[in-house]
């Protein structure tokens, strides 16, 4: 169970928690949906947490885009959330390719420790909010609270994670709903 007055801080994953994601990748303003219900969740978080993005994305190692395109993608996530009353406090991402061995690539914490510093929070006070494997194992080694969403990956990742302790949601939304009740 969380102690919701414990979490300062909540983390999310982007691709599959606040965005429809593709294998294909998303890689222009264009590709980027947001997932019914999650940009009115995160004016609602954004009402009582800070609200901060850790996301990898490889398809700038890869050339698939680069980082203009990425910026213009939270640009128009950003003005999305204006019409919400949102907003995103932080993001952190990794453009690297996954055989560059960097150190901020999720499941490694590098991101999760750079959000805890710009907040001056501690993990038992940062939440993650994830659809992988590698969210959920990035969750796990930097020591912070996690939630899996259905939403993306989350139901082959359920799979993955058979006989894994987990607090689980169907979307963004319905987190939202969840600590609207514990309060």
């Amino acid at each position: 169970m969380i102690d919701w007055s414990k979490i300062k801080v909540i983390v999310l994953d982007r691709d599959g928690v606040i965005n429809h994601d593709s294998d294909q990748y998303i890689k222009s303003a264009d590709e980027w949906v947001p997932i019914a219900g999650s940009l009115a969740a995160i004016a609602s978080l954004n009402e009582r947490f800070k609200v901060a993005i850790a996301t990898n994305q490889s398809g700038i190692g890869r050339d698939y885009y680069d980082v203009a395109a990425l910026n213009a993608m939270h640009n128009k996530m950003s003005n999305l959330l204006i019409q919400h009353n949102g907003h995103i406090d932080h993001i952190e991402f990794c453009p690297h390719h996954p055989d560059d061995g960097c150190d901020c690539r999720k499941p490694k914490t590098q991101m999760l420790e750079n959000i805890g510093n710009e907040f001056k929070a501690n993990p038992s006070e940062m939440l993650f909010v994830g659809d992988s494997t590698s969210d959920y194992n990035c969750a796990q080694s930097f020591g912070c609270q996690f939630v899996l969403v259905l939403t993306g990956k989350g139901l082959k990742t359920l799979e993955k994670l058979a006989g894994e302790t987990l607090v689980i949601e169907k979307s963004l939304a319905k987190l939202v709903e969840t600590i609207s009740i514990n309060q």
